[in-house]
């Protein structure tokens, strides 16, 4: 396969003991076609030698800014790379690139490129999960680094945790992910995220498990695809590279903002869990226990999907969400039919590691007319380009 065939890749090797696997993405990158240009730091000396990258990459490696040919290394390999890939990235780096801090040679580079980004950390488990390396990952994410996170399993040193390099077929899989085509230029796609909240007095609420996880991860593929992205959301998540983020609370101004967006949009992604049910009156103030347990009368939210389904028109999109706790199928194919949706992403949320509040999900896709897919257990990340895939499929 050589589809990434003309693609100028910078390859950038840290310092750790995974820095081993990246002469097997080298090696991938170059039988796929693409040009591969590798730069190691320092201590990356201390697990590869250069001539071993050397010998299966494109070029010669570089790793200083003071005495290769060009005189200024880093704005040329930033200003022709087609995408810059870090493979692995320790806990240095990220917190170098985050902050802005060009220490060494690949900093430089990734800090000087505009082309796109792919980094892979690797690391024991406890340095992954420090707040400090969770905090600069967010940071990457939300500028549209595409970070393909660590795996589960043995670590050095005979430890065993999350942490360990993304396999190289993971990693490559990333990159031609992220040199793909942009399937979803000039269209307008709409996504709403989180629970809604419906309030009951002036501190409680009526609210749900969501995260907002799903669709923010949705909206984030939607955008590095090529789309225009609004992100109508309960949640205060980092908003994702590249899309518009439209706070909302309650079912009611959820349903304001979609209307507003309605007229413009072409597909639609409800990812949110709208609540059911809201109070029928909001009291003035907290109510107090003194005054004994209240009667809080409660009436249905409006069926924001249902209203929207109605009135879609020709090239619209509409993708909804069923999270269950019994009979998914059925309740889903129940629920794509009713409200004349184009697809539903069904997901039984009483299977551990699926749904609220999770980082994983498991997912079965409905459209009509089609036979189910499933998809087992594995990021939301993964999940939302599977949603995004069959989106484009529809609409092609």
């Amino acid at each position: 396969m050589t589809d990434l065939a003309g693609k100028r890749i910078v390859v950038g090797v840290c310092g750790g003991i995974a820095a081993y696997k990246a002469v097997e993405v080298c090696r991938r990158l170059v039988d796929a076609g693409a040009h591969v240009v590798p730069v190691m730091t320092k201590g990356a000396e201390h697990f590869i030698g250069r001539t071993t990258l050397s010998a299966l990459c494109s070029e010669p490696v570089q790793m200083s800014l003071w005495d290769e040919e060009s005189p200024i290394p880093h704005t040329k390999l930033g200003q022709g790379a087609d995408l810059v890939l870090v493979a692995p990235a320790t806990a240095r780096l990220l917190g170098a690139y985050a902050n802005g801090l060009s220490t060494d040679l690949l900093t430089n580079v990734l800090i000087a490129t505009r082309a796109p980004v792919v980094v892979c950390p690797a690391m024991h488990t406890e340095m992954w999960e420090h707040p400090a390396v969770q905090h600069n990952i967010s940071t990457l994410r939300s500028r549209g680094v595409h970070i393909v996170d660590p795996e589960d399993g043995r670590l050095a040193g005979g430890d065993s945790g999350k942490g360990r390099l993304a396999s190289p077929e993971a990693i490559v899989a990333a990159v031609r992910a992220e040199l793909g085509p942009k399937d979803l230029a000039g269209t307008h796609v709409v996504v709403t995220a989180g629970g809604t909240r419906e309030p009951i007095d002036a501190v409680r609420v009526i609210a749900n498990r969501s995260s907002g996880k799903q669709g923010y991860a949705v909206a984030a593929e939607a955008a590095r695809r090529g789309a225009c992205v609004t992100l109508v959301s309960t949640v205060d998540l980092p908003a994702p590279h590249g899309a518009r983020v439209v706070a909302v609370e309650t079912a009611a101004q959820m349903q304001d903002a979609l209307e507003r967006l309605w007229d413009s949009t072409d597909v639609l992604v409800m990812a949110a869990a709208v609540a059911d049910f809201r109070p029928v009156a909001c009291a003035d103030g907290k109510i107090k226990k003194d005054g004994g347990v209240p009667n809080v009368v409660l009436e249905p939210t409006p069926d924001i999907l249902c209203a929207l389904g109605a009135k879609k028109r020709p090239g619209q999109t509409v993708v909804g969400f069923a999270a269950e706790t019994s009979d998914l199928v059925a309740n889903a194919q129940s629920k794509l039919a009713r409200k004349n949706l184009d697809m539903i992403v069904a997901n039984d949320v009483s299977q551990p590691g699926v749904g609220f509040q999770h980082d994983t999900n498991a997912v079965t896709f409905l459209r009509p007319g089609q036979a189910l897919e499933s998809v087992a257990l594995t990021d939301k990340r993964a999940i939302a380009r599977e949603l995004i895939d069959r989106v484009v499929s529809a609409r092609s």
